[in-house]
């Protein structure tokens, strides 16, 4: 059920400089002043916490993020101000998405059209951004792709949306060449040599996620956490929230540790190789946590998350189905919480960690006992509602 592994290169230390809380606070700024902002729900659940033998559990709920139901537009719309700020000659600093949307500015606007590859929820961010200024979209999806969260997105924001043969990492390279075939606009939230402005963009705009939850568990005298347990898809956001919260706590860092499905375990297989290089990963790619099917590291969340992160959990299917169970059944006077496949992941690791007969050594190794204080990121909520009802019902 679930496979650890040690990170040989981890070393504790501040995150990255784009990361920094002076450099993400333009983030901070654009986010703040969208119509559609609120700061998402940061959820106790003490009684499961005492349930499986930590000392507190705070997840972070991000089905409420401006509408869409995951926190992926946080970046998509982060990034896309920022490209046309770049097409434009507008400073960013000072720019808000209204101002972005008003008629002088429209009229150039309207004529860039952008595209993306998703496993749904980045599609969405992207096409909803687009619509809300005129713009077309075009979102392509892999193979095996709900037919709802392609009809979700399209909904969103207009976009023309197409589910191709391909798994994730082809369909981003088919979506890079359609950038290139039609001068169309890519916004991609992975990277790769000559393609890391737009990706480091968009990895700064996730970082208002991890912004809100610390400010929250220090504004309300809460237990600092000791352990943060992140997605790794790609690694966009697990580096975002690994990278902010290094430079925001500093010396007192919780541990961080990284969750991926073990049939699509390319963080794992990195640091299981141990030369310090991104590996693909080798298994089947076959998994129901979609927004983690993705085969190839992103090239600037590697290096990240090779420093900060202590070591990678890899999990099967029905540890994720575990976690959305345990969080929409909750226990005592626990909240209820709608979360997916991928949003529940580390939820579920950790139950499992927490109460595997046989994970005494993955406890131990990551120091996890009654004390810990961890905090989680439910990214998504049942973005594919029948997926949802038929798990989380039996």
């Amino acid at each position: 059920m679930i496979q650890y592994v040690r990170n040989p290169f981890f070393s504790p230390q501040t995150g990255p400089e784009f990361l920094s809380l002076e450099q993400t606070q333009p983030v901070r700024r654009f986010h703040f002043a969208l119509d559609a902002y609120r700061e998402t729900p940061l959820v106790p659940l003490p009684a499961l916490a005492k349930h499986i033998g930590v000392g507190g559990i705070y997840v972070k709920d991000e089905s409420q993020r401006f509408g869409l139901n995951a926190f992926k537009g946080l970046g998509g719309v982060y990034a896309i101000a920022r490209v046309l700020c770049q097409k434009l000659g507008l400073d960013i600093h000072t720019i808000t998405f209204a101002d972005l949307q008003k008629p002088d500015l429209q009229a150039k606007i309207a004529d860039y059209t952008f595209v993306t590859a998703t496993d749904g929820n980045h599609g969405k961010g992207v096409a909803w951004a687009a619509g809300l200024l005129g713009c077309r979209s075009y979102v392509y999806m892999p193979k095996g792709s709900s037919e709802i969260r392609a009809e979700n997105i399209r909904r969103a924001g207009k976009a023309r949306v197409e589910i191709t043969p391909w798994g994730y990492d082809d369909t981003v390279r088919y979506a890079k060449k359609m950038s290139e075939d039609h001068s169309w606009l890519l916004i991609q939230d992975t990277s790769w040599p000559g393609y890391e402005e737009v990706p480091a963009w968009i990895i700064q705009g996730y970082t208002t996620m991890a912004f809100e939850a610390a400010e929250k568990l220090k504004q309300e005298g809460l237990p600092f956490p000791t352990h943060v347990f992140l997605q790794a898809g790609v690694g966009a956001m697990a580096a975002s929230a690994a990278g902010f919260l290094a430079n925001y706590y500093g010396e007192a860092c919780p541990k961080i540790a990284l969750v991926e499905p073990d049939q699509v375990a390319c963080f794992y297989e990195s640091m299981e190789a141990g030369d310090g290089q991104p590996h693909p990963a080798t298994g089947s790619q076959q998994t129901i946590m979609a927004g983690l099917n993705c085969a190839e590291p992103c090239t600037i969340a590697w290096p990240i998350l090779r420093d900060l992160a202590v070591g990678c959990l890899a999990c099967t299917d029905d540890v994720a189905a575990d976690g959305m169970r345990r969080l929409a059944h909750p226990l005592g006077d626990d909240l209820k919480l709608v979360s997916g496949e991928s949003g529940a992941s580390t939820l579920g690791t950790l139950a499992a960690v927490m109460t595997g007969p046989d994970c005494l050594p993955i406890r131990e190794a990551l120091g996890l006992d009654e004390t810990s204080v961890v905090l989680l990121f439910s990214t998504e909520g049942d973005t594919d509602p029948d997926a949802y009802r038929a798990i989380v019902e039996t």
